[in-house]
């Protein structure tokens, strides 16, 4: 069953033209993907502070990230239920309390545990602010998913940045920070999203998961798992590598965050229109294949892994705008289930990373960590690669399905999204 929505003619289609509702969203958006990057400046000065190895610092990014993957599969089942202003009251309520509750741990055990309940507001939270805001935006899907990624690329640049800041204090305080600034977004969200409904056939749990029996989702997930497994190397185990204070770090990685910003929202549409969507990101993992490989080759050399570090955010600005991209076009499912069994499969890569980081680079070498990065990258190459002409037929699809909508009379006409109810 096909369906489409469209904003009226008459709606306005500037971008800063939106209702209270999505400016409150989006505003809570910038500061959920703001920690992820807050906590990067402090690892230093929490394995040290604590007496934690790489691989217990490291878990606070597993631990975080693992729960958000199992998480991902029950938050359509929830919000099917008691609709998308409540299920993202629940996540931020989650976050500002485990937020506040990681700046009291009084062990590392206690902070990753805390991490880990963070990580179930977070999963809640990011599974439903897309569809809150492109329900409540006007001048139709673009210009929401443009709001949604602007604020994500603004909060992951400025997250390391004032992690560190706040972390010169002392580590408890970026803690303290995402907490405050959540509870802003709390009050926002109460008092300008407005109730939205149930669903009329409600998710079932298990639609995550036969989700991925679709071929192309299936293979887009994998690619994005062994991305994040990249990805998350870099974030999570270069600064305990770098082991410098958290206002230095938080400027590498604020350097990084601005590249992944613009080239997620500027670069990353304007490569895929030109060479298509397969050949960019075969090119993207590739480059940042060899940029992990100097990382690897010269891990003891500060200035080289600064450098590397700062340029990955190139690629992967260009992966994670264009593997989302791809995924919500090859989906044959409603946009809440495909992004929920993506981010199912994707966090796993994202989790397991940092601790086999930490553990192999402590019990090998500090070289190894990147090593196993790179292997990861180019088994995303050899599967785009394989199975690349798959994925392809599938985006021109969901294209070919947009066109007779485009050449009709239908005002402001968007995407179709094909479904199946699970």
């Amino acid at each position: 069953m096909a369906v489409h929505t469209g904003a009226p003619a008459s709606a306005p289609t500037s971008l800063f033209g939106q209702p209270r509702s999505v400016w409150a969203v989006a505003f809570a958006c910038v500061i959920s993907f703001m920690g992820i990057g807050f906590v990067d400046p402090i690892l230093p000065a929490i394995g040290e502070q604590m007496h934690a190895s790489h691989a217990e610092v490291s878990m606070l990014f597993t631990s975080y990230l693992l729960v958000t993957a199992v998480a991902m599969l029950i938050t359509g089942w929830v919000s099917s239920r008691i609709g998308g202003k409540r299920t993202l009251i629940l996540g931020l309520v989650i976050i500002v309390a485990f937020a506040a509750l990681a700046s009291l741990s009084p062990s590392i055990g206690a902070m990753i545990g805390f991490r880990a309940g963070w990580g179930l507001g977070n999963a809640l939270f990011i599974a439903t602010s897309l569809a809150v805001i492109v329900g409540s935006a006007t001048g139709g899907v673009p210009g929401a998913i443009a709001i949604y990624e602007a604020a994500m690329g603004l909060g992951i640049a400025v997250g390391p940045l004032l992690g560190g800041l706040l972390g010169a204090i002392g580590w408890q305080w970026p803690f303290l920070g995402v907490s405050a600034l959540m509870l802003i977004g709390l009050v926002g969200t109460l008092l300008f999203v407005p109730d939205t409904p149930t669903a009329p056939k409600p998710i079932r749990i298990t639609a995550p998961l036969r989700a991925l029996s679709h071929g192309p989702l299936l293979v887009l997930s994998i690619v994005a798992l062994l991305y994040n497994w990249a990805f998350f190397t870099v974030l999570a185990y270069a600064p305990l590598v770098l082991g410098l204070d958290a206002l230095a770090l938080g400027g590498i990685f604020f350097g990084w965050g601005l590249l992944v910003a613009l080239f997620a929202v500027v670069v990353a549409p304007r490569l895929e229109r030109r060479f298509g969507l397969v050949p960019v990101l075969v090119g993207t993992f590739a480059l940042m294949a060899i940029d992990l490989a100097v990382m690897a080759i010269w891990a003891d050399v500060p200035a080289v892994l600064i450098t590397t570090v700062i340029l990955s955010g190139m690629f992967s600005g260009l992966n994670n705008t264009l593997v989302t991209q791809a995924v919500m076009q090859v989906a044959t499912v409603e946009r809440p289930v495909a992004s929920a069994a993506y981010s199912f499969v994707r966090f796993f890569g994202g989790g397991l990373a940092p601790f086999v980081a930490g553990v192999l680079g402590t019990a090998l070498s500090v070289h190894v960590p990147f090593w196993l990065g790179v292997i990861a990258l180019a088994l995303a190459v050899a599967l785009l690669l394989a199975v690349g002409s798959t994925v392809t037929r599938a985006v021109q699809a969901s294209h070919d399905e947009v066109l007779p909508e485009i050449a009709g009379d239908s005002p402001a006409p968007v995407p179709v999204v094909r479904h199946e109810r699970g």
